[in-house]
């Protein structure tokens, strides 16, 4: 498995996530979301946006972000607006 492979995760989301030294989905699994939204806002992309974190938390939770729940959101809403 690669890391393509996790919903939400394209090649370029991939190219970062292996940027921050999670190169593979156990790397991002034992990361978690959060902490690799961080490493790549602070290593790659200093102008990552909210869209990116909840793509991110959909592939830890291996679903589509639109399946993330309204309380799953508003959560994430205020880690990203607390950075």
């Amino acid at each position: 498995m690669t890391l393509t492979d996790l919903p939400n995760v394209g090649p370029k989301l991939a190219e970062n996530l292996c940027r921050v030294g999670l190169e593979t989905p156990e790397d991002f699994q034992a990361a978690g979301a959060r902490e690799a939204f961080l490493r790549i806002r602070a290593q790659v992309d200093p102008t990552a946006c909210f869209h990116q974190l909840t793509a991110l938390a959909g592939a830890e939770l291996g679903v589509p972000k639109k399946a993330l729940s309204p309380e799953q959101k508003t959560e994430l809403r205020a880690f990203f607006d607390g950075l």
